[in-house]
């Protein structure tokens, strides 16, 4: 069975010596010092060894079932669900007002990548909590805070997100879920919702549900769609528990992964439902939950990574296979173990060099969203929201490569479920498709994002990484491999921004055709971004002399490898753009 160990030691590092949490003007960082952060992180990693680990392949096998209209969850895990909701872990970031500990984001974000590495489909419950709890804090009445809020943020009540139907996934003004106005003030709310993660389950007393529908009369498209409250069970005025609100599991869906998370298509029939926000602004209300649930699937494609990487790396010290081509290295063994091998340490390094670098990425997004939230700083909410769609994407489609590369290097045993890793590939698939598929991320990204205040952002990203390689010059090992790598790579970012420009008014497919690539070009860059703080601060903390040297070096080795051997990638992403939209649109319908 695959183990899991939290790093513990690299988070600290990403929170204290490259991004210097605490020196930050942003309101509860001056909390975190190492001691602090450090107990924090130490017991998520205890309990994502020790507690939600132990679950995932029991999840894998078992999965979930639907009996007399109730799902059950796989063994153990409701048992474990009551300890992360015991120990707080569930309200970690959440308004104290609501029985939330009211820490930073990205704390929150940090512990989540134990959690989600340890067992993806078990913390699916409390992460789809967390981004319904986001939602109604944002948009509820005092009313509709009070009555939820509480209990979602204990998880003793649970929260899903409600868009899909079977005829339109991403164009959601197709939808035909109706909410009919009540003389109540409440709504009738009819229809049918595919995909629903957590949907239903035997780990909490109440599920709260999201639901966009459509009022009569409104506007045609997604501008007619409003969010609604739909609790499984009405929610009585003293706050208990009243009957079954027309809500029912239709179906469970059976996976490629993700087996212990209930999929489930939802039908609501005349269900009591309850207007959050304003009528006809549904999208606004959701994607406050949907851009928190996109930072979190970026991070849950980290984390299937660093879990496959982990035992990758077990597997690759005590595989014996071949001898080592420059000398014996297992004397008293019949050949040496794979990782003297070239081939097996360049994909541990490809693994590791990402897994890294993303870890950094997410965590810096994170500062944003701390920023934002806490000081209604609009340049950094206008930064996390152009960087969103590159965390999503480029996050999830490598940590999905890595989870393969790690299952490669079990050779045959990795294709083998008695093994694990396929698990890891597996659910990690599932990231590039929900919360907007990537290739949609990639046309938000380039159709939408790029453009954000008139492309005043971009320029900030750009100037951003233009002020670091000003400030950080001078010291000639960091120029060389790191400084000038990355100045590169920004040039020809800025240039494939530059051709959309030019060439996209004139023909908007030169854009939409080169969009994915994009996306991959700037996750390089903000990899390549992330590598060179990291190699600053480590050679900073090598010539203090002060703590783990060996840490250090193999930092500044691993960022090495990842200037040199990944971010070239950018020139390859570069020349597909400027190719434009012709070679990916000359065929005809009829010819494929």
């Amino acid at each position: 069975m695959p183990s899991y160990t939290g790093p513990t030691d690299d988070l600290q590092f990403v929170i204290h010596d490259v991004l210097d949490v605490p020196a930050q003007d942003v309101p509860g960082y001056s909390d975190l010092d190492r001691d602090f952060t450090a107990a924090i992180l130490g017991e998520a990693a205890r309990i994502s060894t020790e507690v939600i680990a132990p679950l995932n392949a029991i999840g894998d096998q078992h999965g979930v079932s639907l009996e007399n209209g109730v799902v059950r969850t796989p063994p153990g895990f409701k048992k474990a669900f009551d300890q992360l909701r015991e120990g707080g872990w569930t309200g970690l970031d959440c308004d104290p007002d609501y029985g939330g500990q009211g820490m930073p984001y990205i704390l929150s974000v940090a512990t989540g990548e134990m959690f989600s590495a340890a067992n993806q489909a078990f913390m699916m419950y409390p992460g789809l909590t967390h981004g319904a709890y986001s939602a109604i804090h944002a948009h509820g009445s005092d009313g509709q805070k009070a009555m939820f809020l509480p209990k979602m943020v204990s998880c003793e009540w649970t929260g899903t997100m409600n868009l899909t139907e079977p005829q339109c996934g991403t164009d959601l003004g197709l939808m035909r879920s109706k909410a009919v106005p009540q003389e109540d003030g409440s709504y009738s709310i009819t229809g049918t919702k595919i995909f629903i993660s957590a949907g239903d389950h035997d780990m909490a007393d109440n599920v709260i549900h999201l639901v966009l529908a459509k009022i009569p009369g409104g506007p045609d498209g997604i501008k007619g769609v409003s969010l609604f409250i739909v609790p499984k069970f009405i929610v009585k005025d003293d706050g208990t528990l009243g009957d079954l609100n027309g809500v029912s599991v239709g179906k469970v869906e059976e996976k490629m992964g993700i087996h212990g998370n209930a999929t489930c298509v939802m039908n609501y029939d005349g269900s009591t439902g309850y207007l959050l926000g304003d009528a006809h602004k549904g999208m606004r209300a959701m994607f406050t939950m949907m851009n928190e649930a996109r930072l979190g699937v970026g991070m849950q494609g980290l984390s299937q990574a660093v879990a496959a990487y982990q035992n990758a790396v077990i597997y690759a010290r005590e595989r014996l296979q071949g001898r080592d081509v420059t000398g014996v290295k297992n004397p008293d063994g019949p050949a040496d173990p794979i990782i003297v091998h070239p081939d097996v340490r360049r994909m541990l390094m490809d693994q590791k060099s990402f897994i890294e670098g993303a870890r950094a990425f997410g965590l810096w997004g994170s500062t944003m969203i701390d920023r934002a939230r806490a000081t209604g700083d609009e340049e950094a909410e206008a930064m996390i929201s152009l960087l969103t769609p590159v965390l999503k994407g480029f996050l999830t489609d490598q940590g999905y490569d890595m989870t393969v590369q790690a299952q490669q290097i079990f050779g045959g045993h990795g294709y083998i479920e008695e093994q694990g890793m396929s698990q890891f590939t597996r659910d990690a698939r599932i990231t590039m498709i929900y919360e907007g598929a990537n290739g949609v991320q990639a046309l938000d990204l380039v159709g939408r994002k790029l453009g954000l205040k008139g492309g005043k952002t971009a320029l900030a990203f750009f100037d951003l990484i233009k002020s670091f390689c000003k400030d950080n010059a001078g010291d000639a090992e960091i120029d060389a491999q790191f400084i000038e790598p990355l100045k590169a790579s920004s040039k020809q970012l800025q240039e494939a921004a530059m051709f959309f420009m030019q060439s996209g008014m004139k023909n908007p497919n030169h854009a939409l055709a080169g969009s994915y690539d994009f996306m991959h070009l700037f996750g390089h860059v903000c990899l390549g971004y992330m590598w060179s703080r990291m190699a600053v601060a480590a050679k900073s903390k090598l010539e203090e002399g002060t703590g783990d040297a060996a840490f250090y070096k193999t930092k500044l080795v691993t960022g090495r490898y990842y200037m040199s051997r990944r971010l070239p990638a950018t020139a390859m992403h570069l020349q597909r753009i400027l190719s434009g939209a012709d070679p990916v649109m000359a065929l005809d319908e009829d010819q494929f």
